[in-house]
């Protein structure tokens, strides 16, 4: 299991369109933090501007932990699409090759190779939110350190310095798991296709499907959503709240969770009673 998960891997990292994510998610984390670093303070004092003649703000807000939930908010919604280009030709790719056959000949079972795909795709996702978390936040202290985070929404919440970062490690945590799901569901469908172009576009329209729902929580709309991956894709935002709502935390992960075993034994079932041709 262990070669065929390095074989995938080194099949994953030898492709152009693998390294398309991680340039674009680099180029995206550097311009916002550039703008941030001139307009911020601007940004900053218009959001207090209301509050300044009732409290007396203290310390240097324009830092790494404010300017990072603002590059993860804005990245979290471009980071599905860039996982499905590689996510959606994981199972179609070999279709489209006729190289399925040649996969199976080996002593491998139809499990431990669909698994050995998995794995390894699960792996490359993870490596990508790394990547972000090494660029927006590490890349972020090291150019305008640490302080404490204001967050702005329909009020301002000032999170203490030293209460931020493990929010940051676990919101990061969900986050990825939410892309692990986006991977999934393009994994499922490269097994039922030969191209990798319908996997790609099929969970694009999800995303974007689901998401348009997810506006519109009313009606019918309030039982569904509740069941659509898509509604917790931003639920690392539920840790910068005050106080945490663990009750909302566990129900999250908990779909998003069951997302991931109920795709893969669809997966798993189909694949191992497909019949190769090709």
């Amino acid at each position: 299991m262990k070669n065929l998960i390095q074989f995938e891997l080194f099949k994953i990292f030898s492709k152009w369109r693998t390294y398309t994510g991680f340039i674009v998610i680099g180029l995206l984390v550097v311009v916002i933090q550039l703008v941030m670093g001139v307009e911020g303070q601007n940004f900053i004092d218009a959001a207090t501007s209301s509050m300044k003649s009732n409290f007396d703000f203290q310390g240097d807000l324009l830092n790494a932990y404010m300017i990072n939930r603002i590059i993860l908010q804005t990245l979290i919604v471009w980071v599905p699409f860039l996982i499905t280009l590689v996510a959606g030709d994981m199972l179609a790719g070999e279709a489209s090759l006729g190289t399925y056959r040649l996969l199976l000949i080996r002593p491998a079972s139809r499990l431990q190779v669909i698994s050995a795909k998995y794995i390894s795709g699960i792996i490359y996702t993870f490596v990508f939110m790394v990547w972000i978390v090494l660029l927006s936040l590490g890349l972020g202290i090291l150019s305008f350190g640490t302080g404490d985070m204001i967050v702005i929404g329909n009020s301002i919440l000032i999170i203490p310095e030293n209460d931020v970062f493990w929010r940051y490690m676990l919101a990061y945590g969900i986050a990825t798991l939410s892309m692990m799901v986006v991977f999934t569901v393009a994994f499922t469908f490269s097994a039922f296709v030969q191209n990798s172009l319908g996997p790609i576009f099929t969970t694009m329209g999800l995303v974007i499907g689901f998401s348009i729902l997810n506006v519109f929580n009313t009606g019918i709309l309030e039982y569904i959503n509740p069941i659509l991956f898509t509604t917790y894709t931003n639920s690392w935002k539920l840790l910068f709240e005050n106080p945490l709502n663990f009750n909302n935390i566990y129900l999250a992960l908990s779909v998003l969770f069951v997302h991931i075993v109920v795709l893969l034994l669809i997966t798993f079932t189909y694949f191992n009673k497909k019949d190769i041709s090709s």
